[in-house]
């Protein structure tokens, strides 16, 4: 019984090298991300990745992460001035999944209100805006909270609604459309969308590298999408 069991967990494991033999996932430098932390996350998880540095880079991976740390309008101009934003385009309308990470959601929106008025990627229609101050109440929005689901999604799958992960940020996004929010999560008397979807584009306002076991399953589940559409394509 025994060896008929670790005859079984070998074949998983081997199953789960075989899964991901055939991607990689790529992780945008543009000089603003959290980029060794989110590679650390996705090699735990025994995903191949790799930091591009290029924009002719995006084109040699399965599926992409654009993260980020900073201020709105010196990302934005970052990505500009290396020649990512059109590559990233090309990237969403080929079909391919990304993933957004806190100010690397905010950037796929249309408009940033941090500090003046600055466009962003326009792939998601929406604004980004500052948490109304309260009494009490503390900005940044630094630490960990729940996420609250509004519609049931492949990203999600294996967490509960109240699940926590965790967050720093001030802005956050107000998507045009609802149908888009994933999850929501409240702070003092204010709600905003944490999660978001919009066609094979994905963002979550909190670092799921940071978020521990909750975290790595919504990574997980990430690449599982990038997986589907390269098994369809092999």
């Amino acid at each position: 019984m025994q060896l008929n069991r670790m005859a079984l967990i070998r074949t998983r494991r081997k199953a789960v090298m075989l899964c991901t033999e055939s991607i990689v996932i790529g992780i945008i430098d543009y000089g603003m991300g959290n980029l060794r932390s989110v590679q650390k996350a996705l090699e735990s998880l025994q995903v191949p990745s790799r930091i591009l540095t290029s924009a002719d880079e995006i084109g040699t991976v399965s599926g992409l992460i654009l993260p980020g740390v900073g201020a709105f309008r010196d990302a934005i101009a970052e990505l500009h001035r290396q020649g990512f934003v059109p590559k990233i385009h090309e990237f969403i309308q080929s079909g391919q999944p990304l993933l957004g990470i806190c100010l690397g959601m905010q950037l796929l929106f249309d408009r940033s209100f941090e500090d003046g008025d600055y466009e962003g990627l326009g792939v998601i229609p929406g604004e980004v805006v500052r948490f109304q101050s309260e009494p009490g109440l503390k900005i940044p929005h630094m630490g960990w909270n729940s996420l609250l689901f509004d519609a049931p999604h492949p990203l999600l799958k294996g967490l509960v609604s109240g699940d926590n992960v965790y967050f720093v940020h001030s802005y956050h996004v107000q998507p045009v459309s609802d149908d888009v929010v994933l999850t929501r999560t409240q702070y003092g008397s204010q709600t905003f969308a944490s999660m978001v979807h919009f066609g094979n584009v994905y963002a979550a306002q909190f670092h799921p590298e940071k978020s521990q076991k909750i975290g790595l399953k919504i990574l997980k589940n990430f690449v599982e999408m990038v997986q589907e559409p390269a098994e369809l394509g092999a």
